[in-house]
């Protein structure tokens, strides 16, 4: 499975454009889906530049590497006209519908092969790790 992972609010909490503290067993939990569970998994991020490249590092000097970061595949001469629009199995994000559930109940899902009851699960997970998402007001870039 392809799963494509957010980094700020997901992997870490929202300090955008500085790099917040990790959001607990985050990257340990994407490390096992990697090695045990053996999914794909493609950083996904609105950063860009120098902003992305602190992104990379921050998570490649905790032992995290992604197959690709804001593209569908490493090669980026492969990438020439493609569509921005990421082909994944399964996006990892704290703005989903819901939030972001606890990192646990994540791998447990991916781990029991119950992605197709994975909408219903979050409705009755009451473990979210973090706060709502606080509404901005007016046109922001």
């Amino acid at each position: 499975m392809i799963i494509a992972i957010d980094f700020d609010g997901t992997i870490v909490k929202h300090r955008y454009p500085e790099i917040g503290e990790e959001i607990p067993f985050a990257i340990e939990t994407l490390k096992l889906i990697q090695s045990e569970l053996k999914h794909t998994l493609i950083l996904w991020t609105v950063r860009e530049g120098r902003l992305l490249d602190e992104a990379v590092d921050f998570c490649a000097k905790r032992g995290l590497t992604f197959y690709a970061v804001n593209q569908n595949h490493p090669d980026k001469a492969t990438q020439v006209n493609s569509p921005r629009k990421l082909m994944a199995d399964m996006f990892i994000d704290d703005r989903n519908f819901g939030g972001l559930p606890d990192w646990g109940f994540i791998y447990k899902v991916l781990k029991d092969k119950q992605s197709d009851s994975f909408s219903t699960e979050i409705y009755n997970n009451s473990n979210f790790q973090q706060e709502p998402v606080k509404k901005k007001r007016g046109f922001f870039r």
